[in-house]
Order: C-alpha cells, then sequence, then structure tokens
C-alpha cells in the first residue's frame, strides 16, 4: 500500500545538519515505491507570529479580506500538507535547549482553533488524524530527552494538541561530547523504527 511522507526540514546548516542527514537515513527506509514525498523545508518559509498575522489566522473562510489571504493561505497550505501525510517526520535540531525558530512560527501556522484543535468539556481536543511521526534531533550538548531539552519535549506535546500521539524520537544528542556514540544512537533508532 502506498502512503504520503511528509518531511518538514527546520535547520539551518543545510547539508551540513546532522538532523537533516539522518532524516534522509530514515527517508531510506520509510520510502517505498510508489509512495508521495512532500518535502517542505522551514528555512527562511514561516513567517513568525506577529499582531497582524495572530489577528489573521483567526478570521473565518468567508471573511477573509485581500490583505489576510497570502498568510491564510499559506497556513492552509500547511495545514493541507498535514492532512494528506500518513507518516510525518519533523527535523528538530536543538538551538539553545529549543527547537529552531522557523519550526516554532510553523507550529504557529498550523496551530488553528476549529481546523486543527477545538476545546471541549475536559480541555483540548486535537483535530487531526493521529498517524507514525518521527521527531528527528541532534544536539551539540544537550542530552535529547534530558531536563534542559524543551525542543522535543515541547514539539510532542504539540503535536498531541493537535491530536498527534504517535510519535518517536530518534536522537544524536550531545553531539559535542561524543559524536561517534550519539551518531550510532540515532542509527540504531533508525533501524528499530524502520
Amino acid at each position: 500500500m502506498t502512503k504520503t511522507i511528509l518531511s518538514i526540514t527546520s535547520s539551518v546548516r543545510g547539508d551540513e545538519s546532522v538532523s537533516t542527514g539522518l532524516l534522509n537515513e530514515l527517508l531510506g527506509g520509510l520510502q517505498h515505491e510508489g509512495d508521495q514525498l512532500i518535502q517542505r523545508n522551514l528555512v527562511d518559509a514561516s513567517p513568525l507570529l506577529t499582531p497582524q498575522v495572530a489577528a489573521e489566522l483567526t478570521i473565518p473562510v468567508e471573511e477573509r479580506t485581500a490583505a489576510a489571504i497570502p498568510t491564510l493561505a499559506f497556513s492552509d497550505e500547511l495545514i493541507g500538507e498535514l492532512r494528506a501525510a500518513d507518516t510525518l517526520i519533523i527535523t528538530a535540531p536543538i538551538y539553545n535547549f529549543s527547537v529552531p525558530a522557523n519550526l516554532k512560527a510553523w507550529a504557529d501556522l498550523v496551530a488553528r482553533a476549529g481546523t486543527t484543535f477545538t476545546y471541549g468539556e475536559t480541555g483540548p481536543v486535537g483535530l487531526l488524524t493521529d498517524r507514525p511521526t518521527y521527531i528527528v534531533s541532534a544536539s551539540g550538548g544537550t542530552e535529547i530527552g534530558g531536563s534542559q531539552d524543551f525542543g522535543t519535549t515541547w514539539l510532542r506535546h504539540f503535536l498531541a494538541f493537535i491530536g498527534i500521539h504517535d510519535v518517536t524520537v530518534i536522537a544524536a544528542g550531545q553531539m559535542a561530547m561524543d559524536a561517534d556514540a550519539a551518531m550510532a544512537t540515532a542509527r540504531n533508532q533508525i533501524k528499530a523504527a524502520v
């Protein structure tokens, strides 16, 4: 059975990025002939949340103005990619204990009340369908999953908020301390995942 894979990259390091390299290795095991791959590079692509953008994201479709259309159209495009994906892979390198700003900006654009989440009697309810999701992360000194990792822990929480709970973290943490061991750990996690 063919599937659609959404690959989201957020590293500013381009081809030198450890997390992007690991993403490609993971894709090598997950992607099969006939699968559709949607690639979204967030570097220089996601507008930061401003008062205007925040206001535009709350406008109902029937009330959109021409001025709001570009931001809303981009938000709709990102949400459409999420909805289309059977499998989701997100690179989330750790920069200063958290994710890159462009990944946070992406989250701000896909978190839309009534579209990707709503509030029920007991709190927030994610409106997206759960699917296998992989967070691929690398760090220089932060222990991924440790007490100072505010990146992958935040991203797992955010994904659950919009309805995605089946999340696996592939981590090459503390590369500055022992890069070979970190890469071996991540590659073993990839083997286990595929």
